[in-house]
């Protein structure tokens, strides 16, 4: 989440005015995508990429190490996996929290900045005493939103991921999520079956909730401590 408030900041204190539209409008574009697209994106450019230049490489290392050789070495170095789902869904997720980052930080009235350095504050100091305190329940609230939609996920995860039913205990193996195995079983699922698949979305669900229950107690907590 880092690189998101980077990004908003960036877009809102330090880049140039030429350069803040462009970006900030990129940005937006990359939030608008459809997350199907960055399935496709991930299966037919990133997957062949990570298992050329990550997984082959790392396999000749790792190899025969405990515990690292297990977390690290790929049986098949295919690409998808674990890993790959991850740095998807972070890619999907970053813009989309910057982007309304962003326009909480925009909200903040101009006369807060200049008058922290017209006392003589630094970029730094106004940053980090005037916009993130400002606009630190907002910032939460987006990144719960950008949590939320990585939890939910489903078509960009089932692309990557692997679709493997079972526990794997590296990162570069096949794996599932309630999510792409409900959308892979549904369809065909009956009896039994069709029972275990709406109790995995009840508990997708209750995660859920779970999450956003967190992010309230969360805000609360930073509105009390103004």
């Amino acid at each position: 989440m880092p690189i998101s408030i980077g990004i908003a900041i960036f877009l809102t204190q330090l880049a140039p005015g030429w350069m803040r539209g462009p970006i900030g409008t990129a940005v937006e574009l990359l939030a608008a995508v459809p997350s199907i697209i960055y399935g496709m994106w991930g299966l037919f450019v990133f997957a062949p990429l990570v298992a050329r230049f990550v997984q082959t490489p790392l396999n000749g290392v790792v190899e025969g190490i405990p515990i690292v050789g297990t977390l690290f070495y790929s049986r098949v170095p295919s690409g998808t996996g674990i890993f790959t789902a991850g740095v998807i869904l972070a890619l999907m997720i970053i813009p989309f929290i910057a982007s309304i980052a962003r326009d909480m930080l925009n909200q903040i009235p101009p006369v807060l900045r200049e008058s922290a350095y017209g006392i003589g504050c630094t970029t730094w100091e106004v940053v980090r005493h005037v916009l993130l305190p400002q606009a630190g329940v907002s910032i939460i609230g987006a990144i719960m939103l950008g949590l939320g939609r990585a939890l939910g996920e489903t078509m960009a995860v089932t692309f990557v991921v692997g679709n493997a039913n079972r526990l794997s205990t590296s990162i570069f193996d096949p794996g599932s999520t309630i999510a792409s195995r409900i959308a892979n079983e549904f369809n065909e699922a009956a009896d039994l079956q069709l029972s275990a698949l709406i109790a995995l979305g009840c508990i997708l669900f209750l995660v859920t909730f779970t999450v956003l229950i967190a992010a309230r107690l969360l805000i609360a907590r930073v509105q009390r401590g103004k």
